[in-house]
């Protein structure tokens, strides 16, 4: 199953749980809330090398499911068997669609509001419409604890511009084949995000020209 990886998320989460290592016992200075909400979990990668770090928490994974069916979806087997099957703190991975209204989000999730100490997202704003985007912001201000964080991964633009020649070339291919995907200015996740009572904290670059995005719930 490991080799179903993509390999940037395997080169990425390395430099993602060293952030996540500085930003999340501060968490449990400000919370006691100790669930983990991963929106787009896709193979798993990322879940099975945050968990075992942080032990205490308990990690829900999520995926899109295009299709639905009655049988368990592929995407999700593929996912506990990196998290659930692996740990006692994984949950099983749920289908959850974030362009839809919080209030069409799975039951698991809404009898836990204001009981997140952290909602994370990587590499999905410019993959999918901006109204997954705000789905996200709109979940993580209902799901997280005050004090609770909200961390974005990806490539985004900076005042209105992508940073680099390469990232600017992408963003126009990710145009050009739909419309509705493309980097997001951060400045317009932050303005999207105060509407839920989530404060931007901080801008911190990672490698390949990617940021990681901090926002703390008031």
């Amino acid at each position: 199953m490991a080799s179903a990886h993509h390999p940037s998320a395997l080169r990425n989460r390395g430099p993602i749980l060293q952030v996540l290592q500085t930003l999340i016992p501060k968490v449990s200075e400000r919370t006691q809330a100790t669930n983990v909400l991963e929106l787009a979990s896709g193979s798993g990668c990322h879940v099975e090398h945050f968990a075992p770090a942080f032990p205490s928490f308990s990690w829900q994974p999520s995926e899109y499911i295009a299709k639905k069916t009655h049988e368990k979806p592929r995407e999700l087997e593929q996912i506990n068997a990196c998290g659930s099957s692996k740990f006692s703190n994984v949950l099983p991975a749920l289908a959850l669609d974030a362009s839809q209204r919080f209030e069409q989000w799975p039951a698991v999730l809404k009898e836990k509001v204001g009981e997140h100490a952290v909602v994370y997202a990587s590499n999905v704003c410019h993959i999918s419409p901006y109204t997954v985007t705000k789905g996200i912001l709109e979940g993580a201000g209902n799901l997280l604890s005050t004090g609770g964080i909200l961390v974005l991964y990806g490539p985004f633009k900076v005042d209105g511009k992508c940073t680099t020649d390469s990232n600017a070339a992408f963003d126009a291919s990710l145009r050009s084949r739909d419309p509705e995907w493309g980097y997001r200015d951060i400045d317009d996740i932050k303005q999207e995000a105060a509407k839920h009572h989530l404060e931007f904290i901080e801008r911190i670059e990672m490698p390949a020209n990617n940021f990681l995005l901090h926002f703390l719930k008031s």
